[in-house]
């Protein structure tokens, strides 16, 4: 009887820790960021107030490989421009796998509005 509520108790909570550690790097692994418009992060392009390819890039290297299960790593990531602080703006960062490898990484803004913009990117 002990025996059998202890395997029962050991399968409940090792079925907790996967659910929590599931939901921790569903959590810790999302590409979508707002981004506030300050004077730092912001530049101009095409007469459009955008966030800076340099604050972009950064963010996106960080925020790429957040757990080694989840993603690969890359470095050196670069943008052409700023990206436009208006819903459905896109453009296509590079970045470098630990292999040399470069590799794509196209961005997109969710929605924008006078102090800040949400956008994602993909791996």
């Amino acid at each position: 009887m002990r025996s059998s509520k202890f395997v029962v108790g050991a399968i409940g909570g090792a079925a907790a820790v996967v659910a929590v550690g599931g939901l921790g790097t569903y959590l810790l692994s999302g590409t979508e960021s707002t981004t506030g418009l300050d004077d730092i992060s912001t530049v101009e392009v095409g007469g459009q107030r955008a966030l800076a390819p340099n604050i972009l890039a950064g963010r996106i290297e960080s925020r790429y490989h957040p757990l080694p299960w989840v993603a690969r790593h890359v470095s050196s990531v670069t943008c052409p421009s700023g990206l436009k602080a208006v819903a459905g703006a896109t453009l296509t960062c590079v970045g470098t796998e630990s292999g040399g490898k470069k590799v794509d990484i196209p961005v997109s803004v969710v929605k924008a509005d006078a102090d800040s913009v949400t956008w994602k990117f993909e791996r």
